[in-house]
C-alpha cells in the first residue's frame, strides 16, 4: 500500500482561472520543503491528446521526454518544479474511452454491460493513482481541466468522490478555484457565483477543503468570514489569489496566505525541512530589477494568441532574467512581411526568433525575415520550422538553388531540400504520429552550440515530420554554412549554423521545451547574450 497523498484541484464559475499555475505554486512550495511531487493534469475533451489540436484551439502542444504530446499547463510544472513530466502527467477523455474500448474489444469486462460507473470512473482512478503508486512521489497533485457543473467533467468529479472515499480525508483533499467578480457599477467584490460553485461541487459528492478565490481586489476580512461560513470550510482554509505582475510571484503570494500550511495540516504531514526558496526569490529579483533590454522580434503564424508561443515566451524569461536583461518581445505576424517592408520591420530589433510551425500559410515571409537577419548581421535563432526556412533561404539566395523548398509547403518541388522523414512516408494517421520526445545529438567542436551547451552531447525534445534532405548536403553546407549538431543514429541534421555572422543558429528540435526557472536553456541563454552584444 503507497503512503501517498493526494491533492485534487478543480475549478468553478469560469475557465482560465490559473488551476495549473496555483497547482504549481503550490507544488513548488511543497518541493520546496522537501518533498516529492508531482503533477497530473486530466483534460475533459474527447481528443486523445492536444496534438492535432489547432495552436488557436488550445495554445501550444507541450511535448515530454517519452514524446507524450500534451496540455501546455505540463510546461507550467515543469518549468516550476525542473522535473520531467511524461505520458503519464496528462490524461484526456478521449484517451480513458480508448483505453475502455479496446479492454471490452478484448473481453476483459466478461460479457458485463461496460458503463461510465464503475468502469470509466475505474480507468480514471487507475490513472489517477498511477503516478502515486510508483514511490517516486510523496504528494500527487492532479488538476481537474474544465469547471464543475460541465457535462464533460462529471466522470472526473465522481472519480474523485471515489477516491476521496477510498483513501480516506487524511490522505485526500480537494482545492477548489474560483472566482470572485468585482462589480464596477455597485463597487464591491460579489460572493454568489463561488457560492453557487461550491454548492455544484457539493451536490456531486465533495466538499472542497480549500477554496483559492482569484480576483482582482483585495478581500477583506468580512468577505473571507462571509466565504467561509456559506461555503463550510475553516476561514484558514479561504486562500486569495490576487492577479500579480508575473505567475512566478503566485509561489509566494501562496506562501502568504498560509496555502502549503493549511494543506500540510489537512494531509497529517509535517514539512521535511524549513522552506528554502531562495533560488527562486534569486531568479525573481533578477527578472524584476533588470540592467539591460533588449527587443527581440518572434515571426510566428500563430502570434495573435500569446499562448502558441507559451514555452518560447517563458525560456526568454528565464534567460532574460540570468542576463539581468528585461526582453520586450515583438510578435511579427509572418503573413505580412514581404521585401518592400522587412527591413522597416526587423530593423530596431536586436535579435529575431523564426519560430515553428506547420503548413505553407506565411513561409515565404519567414525566408524574408531569415536573410535580412542573415544578411544585416542580426542574431538569429530558428526552431524546427525555422531552421528548415534558413536552409531554404541560404539554398535560395547564397547558392542560387531557386527552387528550394520544403515537400510540405510543395509537394512537387524541384529541389525539396526539407523532405517528409522517411519514416513518415508510410504513415496515414496525424495524432501522434511525428518524430517526438528525446532525442541525442552530437555537436561540433568549437562551434556556437558546443559553446553554449559546454558539451558535446546533449539530448533535446523533437516534434516534427519533415527534415533536411541530406541527399543535398554536398550540395547546400560549405565552409560558412555548417551543421554543427547531428543525431548519432540516424545521421539527422539536428543544428545549423552561418559562421559569417556574430550569432546565427537553427535548431530541429525544440529547445523550449527544457527551460526552467532553475535551468534555462544554454541556447536561449546564449541568443539573449547575443542579442545584448548587438544592442551594445
Amino acid at each position: 500500500m503507497s503512503n501517498t497523498k493526494y491533492i485534487f484541484v478543480t475549478g468553478g464559475v469560469t475557465s482560465s482561472l490559473g488551476k495549473g499555475i496555483v497547482a504549481a505554486s503550490l507544488a513548488k512550495l511543497l518541493q520546496a520543503q522537501n518533498f516529492r511531487v508531482t503533477i497530473q493534469k486530466f483534460d475533459p475533451y474527447i481528443n486523445v491528446d492536444p496534438g492535432t489540436l489547432n495552436p488557436y484551439e488550445h495554445g501550444e502542444c507541450f511535448v515530454t521526454d517519452d514524446g507524450a504530446e500534451t496540455d501546455l499547463d505540463l510546461g507550467h510544472y515543469e518549468r516550476f518544479l525542473s522535473v520531467s513530466t511524461s505520458q503519464a502527467n496528462n490524461v484526456t477523455t478521449g484517451r480513458i474511452y480508448q483505453s475502455v474500448i479496446e479492454k471490452e474489444r478484448r473481453g476483459e469486462f466478461l460479457g458485463k454491460t461496460v458503463q461510465v460507473i464503475p468502469h470509466i470512473t475505474n480507468e480514471i482512478k487507475d490513472r489517477m493513482r498511477l503516478l502515486g503508486e510508483t514511490d517516486q512521489y510523496d504528494i500527487v497533485i492532479t488538476e481537474i481541466g474544465g469547471t464543475v457543473g460541465d457535462i464533460e467533467s462529471l466522470p472526473y468529479i465522481e472519480s474523485v468522490r471515489q477516491m476521496i472515499w477510498d483513501l480516506g480525508r487524511e490522505n485526500a483533499i480537494v482545492i477548489h478555484l474560483t472566482l470572485i467578480p468585482f462589480l464596477a457599477a455597485a463597487g464591491e467584490l460579489k460572493t454568489k457565483p463561488t457560492q453557487h460553485s461550491v454548492k455544484t461541487l457539493m451536490e456531486s459528492g465533495i466538499s472542497a477543503d480549500i477554496i483559492v478565490c482569484r480576483t482582482e481586489h483585495e478581500l477583506s476580512e468580512d468577505l473571507r468570514e462571509k466565504l467561509a461560513l456559506f461555503c463550510n470550510v475553516k476561514r484558514e482554509s479561504i486562500i486569495q489569489s490576487i492577479d500579480v505582475e508575473t505567475i512566478y510571484d503566485v509561489p509566494l503570494k501562496m506562501l502568504e496566505e498560509g496555502l502549503d500550511r493549511v494543506v500540510l495540516n489537512k494531509l497529517q504531514l509535517k514539512p521535511k525541512k524549513a522552506l528554502d526558496l531562495k533560488p527562486w526569490n534569486d531568479f525573481l529579483f533578477k527578472f524584476k530589477n533588470p540592467k539591460h533590454s533588449v527587443k527581440i522580434g518572434l515571426v510566428g503564424k500563430y502570434v495573435e494568441l500569446q499562448d502558441s508561443y507559451k514555452s518560447i515566451l517563458e525560456s526568454l524569461i528565464h534567460a532574460g532574467a540570468v542576463n539581468e536583461t528585461e526582453i520586450e518581445v515583438v510578435s511579427i505576424h509572418s503573413e505580412e512581411v514581404n521585401e518592400k517592408n522587412v527591413a522597416s520591420i526587423l530593423n530596431s530589433l536586436h535579435g529575431l526568433i523564426v519560430a515553428p510551425g506547420f503548413g505553407e500559410r506565411g513561409i515565404e515571409g519567414k525566408i524574408i525575415a531569415v536573410s535580412h537577419a542573415r544578411k544585416s548581421m542580426l542574431p538569429f535563432f530558428g526552431i524546427c520550422l525555422g531552421m528548415q526556412m534558413a536552409v531554404i533561404e541560404y539554398a535560395r539566395n547564397e547558392l542560387g538553388i531557386i527552387e528550394a523548398n520544403s515537400t510540405e509547403m510543395d509537394p512537387n518541388c524541384n529541389a525539396p531540400v526539407i523532405d517528409l522523414m522517411e519514416s513518415q512516408k508510410t504513415i496515414i494517421n496525424k495524432g501522434g504520429t511525428m518524430r517526438l520526445g528525446a532525442w541525442d545529438c552530437t555537436l561540433s567542436r568549437g562551434s556556437i552550440a558546443e559553446n553554449s551547451y559546454g558539451t558535446t552531447t546533449i539530448s533535446e525534445r523533437h516534434r516534427h515530420r519533415y527534415e533536411f534532405n541530406n541527399s543535398y548536403s554536398d550540395q547546400i553546407f560549405d565552409e560558412y554554412f555548417v551543421i554543427s549538431g547531428t543525431n548519432p543514429e540516424t545521421g539527422l541534421i539536428e543544428i545549423i549554423e552561418y559562421k559569417n555572422h556574430p550569432w546565427f543558429v537553427g535548431v530541429q528540435f525544440h529547445p523550449e521545451y527544457k527551460s526552467t526557472v532553475s535551468k534555462p536553456h544554454p541556447l536561449f541563454l546564449a541568443f539573449v547574450k547575443a542579442s545584448l552584444a548587438k544592442k551594445e
